[in-house]
């Protein structure tokens, strides 16, 4: 089946991370930047494992220096992904790189970012909502001013906070205050656990940050009762089967645990997590699944389905996206 154009919804998406390479070389080259490093002579990006990846993430961020490239950034990637039919993504967006988290240089870069959201809305009728992300090497520290922008600028358009970067850097609890702040806010809370740190990494972050959903979260697999837990408290898991796949945590799908997760009970969505980084799309990713598991329009339904309540959004706005994913013709 041609999976493209299939109602999808995609929880797990960073921003910068999605941003096309030629977009990136494009910038570079209006401010004459020499970061032709950091691709592949395809025009990929390059690097070695999951840490060099974070570094090349950040020399590829280092174009975006002001709002207006934001905006073109924001423009090109809901372009992309409406064409592989996403009707609603949630952007993990970084104060970070957006004003070094000034909440006044930051309300700017939003302002331009939620201007291209309108148009892409507009244009290829996709939904955004910005997920405000603290970068957990980074420190807790700046994860508490990441937390203030968050708090400053909560509303419709940033409905959620969590937290990505290198897991094994600190305790989940040295990030419990930003949590809090954000949590105060009335903002929904996610962090990314159980890629690289192990089941021991999720259960420390739903003790400690008390989030309701986990980016990654697949190694979860590895306890019994964890994942028991993880059905219980129905917490959702943003699943992004080709990440996983391509930075070595799984040798391949065929041993991902996306399944086996699924088959137990806890709730799993699909997501890129930084696409041309890893050489997938949403098309790729169910095509991937259809071949590797089975999985068929039935199961897609059911898992954006599953997105569409976990989603970080208005009541209005999940109906509108389960009727569009219920009543979709294959």
């Amino acid at each position: 089946m041609n999976w493209q154009d299939f109602p999808k919804l995609e929880l797990h998406l960073h921003l910068e991370g999605a941003a096309p390479p030629a977009l990136i070389r494009q910038m570079a080259f209006e401010k004459k930047l020499d970061i032709s490093n950091i691709f592949t002579p395809d025009g990929g990006y390059d690097y070695r494992d999951f840490w060099h990846f974070l570094e090349v993430y950040e020399a590829a961020t280092s174009v975006l220096t002001g709002p207006e490239e934001f905006k073109r950034l924001t423009a090109a990637v809901l372009e992309e992904s409406a064409a592989h039919g996403v009707i609603y993504t949630e952007a993990f967006l970084s104060p970070d790189f957006c004003g070094g988290r000034d909440v006044g240089a930051w309300r700017e870069y939003l302002h331009a970012i939620r201007e291209a959201a309108d148009e892409a809305r507009a244009a290829h009728g996709i939904e955004m909502r910005g997920v405000i992300t603290a970068i957990r090497h980074f420190g807790g520290d700046l994860a508490r001013e990441t937390a203030l922008c968050a708090q400053e600028t909560a509303g419709d358009f940033i409905t959620g906070f969590g937290m990505g970067g290198d897991e094994k850097a600190g305790h989940p609890k040295d990030f419990a205050y930003a949590f809090d702040m954000a949590r105060e806010a009335g903002l929904r809370l996610t962090t990314h656990a159980g890629e690289w740190g192990g089941a021991d990494e999720v259960r420390a972050s739903l003790d400690t940050l008390k989030v309701e959903r986990i980016g990654h979260g697949v190694q979860s697999i590895d306890d019994a009762a964890l994942v028991e837990r993880l059905v219980r408290e129905g917490t959702v898991l943003e699943v992004c089967p080709g990440s996983n796949v391509f930075l070595g945590v799984y040798p391949d799908l065929t041993a991902h645990p996306i399944e086996r997760l699924r088959a137990a009970g806890v709730k799993v969505t699909v997501s890129t997590d930084d696409p041309p980084f890893f050489r997938t799309t949403m098309t790729k990713e169910y095509e991937d699944l259809e071949r590797v598991f089975g999985w068929d329009a039935a199961r897609f339904t059911e898992v954006n389905l599953v997105a569409a309540e976990a989603a970080f959004c208005d009541e209005e706005t999940r109906a509108a996206l389960r009727k569009t994913v219920e009543n979709f013709n294959v």
